[in-house]
């Protein structure tokens, strides 16, 4: 490192992952194809696996899962003055944090595993201020995570993602997971507390329990990108399912199937894990597609690339970012070619789409010496119209603002 530092320019540094020189409107400048007038600055580094981040006043908080995985071992991070000050660990031992949205009353909103918290970051004591709003999330299988978005009114809206990839079984030959079983209904669709749905709920004096909570919307795999737009609209992007050509070797894998991008409608199912794309059955299901009618599925507004894996929605109806009014701001961590980008997406006031999507950071292929590939996480917005973006593998929080490099 100490090489590699010698041989830059005077105003280059290196950070990990990232080699910084000049400036993006006050911070370190990394070298990232942005659209035209925007530039993307360095924050800060080293924050753990960073996922959720949000903004109260100019405080930035973001969320630490804590090494990947592991129970209780995440924190909840403070950087003020819009993040040029040094962070501050305000919890610790937080088990599975991974979003965070501002709350009413100068509080957060935190989802942690198996519950959704609210806490005060300016009490004495943050860990006493810690109240249960959400209780009964699963805290099994292959996402447990779950997403947030706050409505105009205060409620909140609320992903609970799949256990499965398709709502496969244990069982199968050399360790490997069965088939689902297509005769009978995916257990996960079912019963009290279903999974791969959004949940609707109003926060009150005492916990919500989600146990038998009719969901707003189900048949989405894992909706994890979530937000909620000026009339009410809710709009999410899910991740659709993997290894598809295991079931079909006619079915290329790298094509198929596509991930979602939904204006939700409330009741409506939304195909998982019989159907994908446009109403077309899966093939685990197809020798029973006379009972699962995939047509009378509820179509997706939008496809996006197939394992782009979007992971969060900013609107961004108006601010001075340059060709970005009007538009969704989309981060896609995956790491396959369709990935690892933040890009917009023209929407009308009901989240429909009003033109392509476009890319606003890309470039991000890993460049040695220069910077990571990108893992683009949680998006929030700066009182000054910049947005902040969490990396979680990259450990970073960079800013998109107005501008160009500057020396």
């Amino acid at each position: 490192m100490a090489l590699l530092a010698a041989s830059l320019p005077a105003a280059a540094r290196v950070h990990i992952g990232y080699t910084t020189q000049g400036q993006c409107d006050g911070f370190p400048a990394v070298n990232l194809k942005t659209a035209p007038g925007l530039c993307v600055g360095l924050v800060a580094s080293q924050l753990g696996f960073t996922r959720g981040v949000a903004v109260l006043g100019t405080d930035v908080y973001i969320v630490d899962l804590g090494g990947g995985w592991r129970h209780n071992h995440g924190r909840l991070l403070r950087l003020k003055d819009g993040g040029r000050a040094a962070p501050e660990v305000l919890l610790t031992g937080l088990d599975e944090p991974h979003a965070l949205v501002p709350a009413p009353g100068g509080r957060l909103y935190m989802s942690v595993l198996g519950r959704i918290v609210s806490l005060d970051p300016n009490a004495a004591d943050v860990a006493g201020s810690l109240r249960d709003v959400v209780t009964g999330l699963p805290k099994e299988g292959l996402h447990p995570l779950a997403a947030l978005a706050v409505a105009p009114d205060g409620s909140l809206f609320v992903n609970v993602g799949s256990g499965t990839d398709h709502c496969e079984t244990p069982g199968g030959k050399k360790g490997e997971n069965a088939p689902p079983k297509a005769d009978v209904p995916c257990p996960e669709t079912v019963g009290a507390t279903p999974r791969g749905v959004i949940l609707h709920v109003t926060p009150g004096a005492s916990p919500v329990s989600v146990a038998g909570m009719q969901p707003y919307a189900r048949g989405l795999r894992n909706a994890v990108a979530l937000a909620v737009l000026t009339g009410n609209q809710v709009v999410t992007a899910t991740n659709a399912r993997d290894n598809i050509s295991d079931a079909d070797p006619a079915l290329a894998d790298e094509d198929a199937p596509h991930d979602l991008y939904l204006t939700l409608k409330q009741g409506a199912d939304y195909g998982w894990p019989y159907c994908y794309d446009q109403g077309v059955p899966s093939p685990e299901y197809r020798s029973h597609y006379k009972d699962v009618d995939c047509k009378a599925k509820q179509e997706p507004t939008l496809l996006l690339p197939p394992h782009a894996a979007p992971l969060s929605l900013l609107p961004y109806a108006d601010g001075p970012l340059p060709g970005l009014a009007g538009t969704l701001l989309i981060t896609l961590h995956g790491y396959r070619d369709t990935g690892h980008r933040v890009v917009a997406l023209p929407v009308d006031a009901q989240g429909r789409p009003a033109g392509p999507v476009k890319d606003v950071v890309s470039g991000w292929d890993a460049v040695t010496g220069d910077h990571p590939q990108g893992t683009p996480v949680s998006l929030a917005r700066l009182p000054d119209g910049s947005v902040l973006v969490t990396e979680d593998h990259n450990g970073t929080l960079l800013r998109l603002a107005k501008g160009s490099k500057t020396p």
